[in-house]
């Protein structure tokens, strides 16, 4: 019977080891079955992975899903040449399981990828910002910015002989290329020889340029046509990472760029300046100047006043081309004028004693040009085919006197030129002088120095004074009441010479003041203060 217990005893220890083992085999089959995890009693063995909200997997290692999320996101952004910013958020959930399947690391390594792809936050293309001074363009790829340089080149390169060279900036900290313009013919001769060669040919070049300083060369010995261009602008090109939104097109960026743009600009009136001498400065006709400031010009013969401030619209591209240019052509020519000084003659007096007429010359000239305009112009060489015959102008030396008003005070009531008629109700009569009121008994005074030639009663002028005056002018006080000078006597400019009046035909106590020029009649206010 104890036998019998003993035995029932072991055959139940026997069968729990039996399933013990069984269980064990089992279990440590599963840890070696492709796909799943193994079994921790104390840790989380299975992690579900979501990516941005996105289911991408299970995975054994919660350690491996972070190295999978760093491969992805530089599998994506790897994946073009722009540059993204990802939404990248994720999230796992760990649990204890027997077993558990997880998905190869590949498929959440692919998954993790999509996921990223959907919700990319902003794309950044490759670009170049290509800088002109202050100015700021973007294009999206270097040979871009080199056909808008080119493009601008072109516009004035008529011989298609020049290129663009972008060379990149090696002491500037980040990616910056420099823009010039170069000829490649020149270039390619500079390659051609060795330092050698370069150092010899340097050497007999200068010594002939020595030599030729004294020989003067012949039109058919000048490299006519253009030397060389540059930019007008500090140019610059950087690398950049920009949206898409913020790079231009070529096409546009070559309208924008080379294209003249109307730049309005102030230009303020100073002394001297008239509106033609203005149209020469800043290239732009009187009419068009006129439409631009129709506040200040009513037309082309508007007075202009110092501190006047016009509207100056110019027309000019955002990048400007500079070029040297040898020339050749024939033109017409004037001599200068050959003035006689005669001293006993006012300078008021001038007689052209020659006429001109144009010579005819051939010229090499080495002309430097802004865009299209010439700002500079050299004569390298000239030949007269015709001579110029000059102008010849005899002109006087000697000041001519200045007048003055020949009373104080007074108001005037007449001027010069036509008036109506005292007392003749509708008619008119041409006034040939200017007339003051002023009181019988004002101190009149010469305007002028000169020689008394008539004193007296004149006709119709009443007591009047007549003054003959070197530059040939004649001054005529009329309507006096006494006077103080005789014929034949020099007086000074400021000289009391008669009191005024009411004498002859008169209508009231004046002064008349008439001024001749060789006998005719000639505005007094023009020569003298009101």
């Amino acid at each position: 019977m104890k036998n019998m217990r003993k035995n029932k005893i072991s055959h139940k220890k026997y069968k729990f080891t039996y399933i013990n083992v069984t269980a064990s085999v089992l279990f440590a089959g599963l840890l070696f079955v492709k796909g799943y995890t193994p079994y921790q009693e104390s840790e989380e063995n299975l992690f579900h992975i979501r990516v941005n909200g996105r289911e991408v997997g299970a995975l054994g290692d919660k350690a491996l899903a972070d190295d999978l999320l760093q491969q992805a996101r530089r599998n994506v952004v790897s994946s073009s040449d722009e540059l993204v910013f990802l939404e990248t958020e994720m999230t796992i959930a760990g649990e204890t399981v027997l077993w558990g399947e997880v998905d190869p690391e590949e498929e959440v390594l692919r998954k993790m990828e999509e996921a990223l792809r959907a919700d990319i936050l902003e794309t950044m293309h490759r670009a170049y910002t290509l800088k002109i001074n202050e100015y700021i363009i973007n294009l999206g790829s270097m040979e871009e910015v080199r056909q808008l340089l080119q493009a601008a080149v072109n516009k004035y390169d008529s011989e298609a002989k020049f290129a663009v060279e972008l060379a990149y900036d090696r002491e500037r900290e980040f990616g910056v290329y420099t823009a010039s313009i170069v000829d490649p013919a020149d270039q390619e001769s500079d390659k051609g020889q060795s330092y050698t060669e370069a150092g010899v040919q340097s050497f007999f070049t200068e010594t002939y340029v020595e030599e030729d300083v004294t020989e003067e060369k012949d039109f058919g010995d000048y490299d006519l046509g253009i030397l060389c261009m540059n930019f007008f602008e500090e140019v610059e090109v950087a690398e950049a990472y920009l949206p898409a939104s913020q790079i231009t097109g070529l096409e546009e960026a070559i309208n924008l760029v080379i294209m003249e743009q109307e730049t309005p600009s102030i230009y303020e009136v100073v002394g001297g300046d008239t509106l033609s001498e203005i149209a020469l400065k800043v290239n732009i006709p009187m009419d068009t100047i006129v439409e631009m400031n129709p506040d200040v010009l009513e037309n082309v013969n508007s007075t202009l006043h110092i501190g006047d401030k016009l509207v100056i619209t110019v027309p000019e591209p955002e990048l400007s081309v500079t070029r040297v240019e040898q020339r050749f052509y024939d033109e017409s020519y004037d001599a200068e004028i050959i003035y006689i000084d005669n001293d006993a003659w006012y300078t008021t007096d001038v007689v052209e004693r020659q006429a001109p007429s144009a010579g005819f010359r051939k010229v090499v000239a080495e002309v430097s040009f802004l865009n299209d305009k010439e700002v500079s112009r050299e004569i390298l060489k000239e030949e007269v085919v015709m001579e110029a015959v000059p102008k010849v102008v005899e002109r006087g030396t000697k000041i001519p006197p200045t007048y003055i008003k020949p009373l104080y005070g007074g108001r005037i009531t007449s001027t010069f030129g036509y008036r109506p008629r005292p007392n003749v109700a509708g008619a008119t009569s041409n006034h040939q002088a200017v007339d003051w009121a002023t009181p019988t008994g004002t101190a009149i005074y010469a305007s002028s120095g000169g020689t008394v030639s008539r004193a007296g009663w004149i006709g119709s002028y009443g007591y009047a004074i007549y003054i003959d005056h070197e530059d040939g002018k004649q001054t005529r006080y009329a309507h006096l009441s006494k006077i103080l000078v005789t014929p034949g006597q020099k007086v000074r400019q400021g000289e009391r010479i008669a009191l005024s009046g009411n004498t002859g035909a008169s209508t009231g106590p004046h002064v008349h003041f008439e001024m001749r020029v060789r006998g005719v009649a000639v505005d007094p206010l023009k020569y003298v203060p009101r």
